[in-house]
């Protein structure tokens, strides 16, 4: 009897946790990742992986500088695949070092199992949305990390 209600307790525990993390997690649509990332929960607050702060050099598609932020449930994934909920967000900047456009990935269950789970994103610097979903361009070249979960600046084990 004892190991059946330790059974239902952690069944209970794991599913109030997945409801709260699905809570908090925002819709797979272009307004909703944008509000998400703007107004809920400012990415400009998020951490950087350790081994990728700050300004980097960069390349295209993405320009010759950018900043890679990223929230907790990517920043805790350290094996592949990582966390769904995870969301990756980077700043592009110009040779002048101007913010050109703000790129997006988030790691969402059963929406894009082809590609990792993973949707895109891509937004001017005052979030108009020019891309979203399952990103063609985006997904033929992330594809070349689909062994580190379709990340370029950071290594998952």
């Amino acid at each position: 009897m004892k190991k059946i209600i330790a059974c239902l307790i952690v069944i209970f525990t794991c599913s109030l946790c997945a409801s709260l993390a699905s809570a908090h997690m925002p819709s797979a649509t272009a307004d909703g990742l944008w509000k998400k990332i703007s107004k809920e929960s400012s990415y400009k607050n998020w951490s950087f992986w350790p081994d990728h702060k700050g300004m980097q050099p960069g390349r295209a598609p993405h320009g010759p500088f950018h900043k890679v932020y990223v929230n907790d449930q990517a920043l805790t994934s350290e094996h592949v695949p990582g966390h769904y909920g995870a969301i990756v967000v980077k700043e592009n900047y110009g040779k002048d070092k101007k913010l050109k456009a703000i790129t997006v990935m988030y790691k969402v269950q059963d929406a894009n199992p082809v590609a990792g789970d993973w949707l895109w994103a891509k937004y001017s610097p005052s979030g108009k949305a020019a891309k979203f979903g399952k990103v063609r361009g985006c997904i033929n070249c992330h594809s070349a990390r689909a062994d580190n979960d379709y990340i370029f600046v950071h290594e998952l084990q």
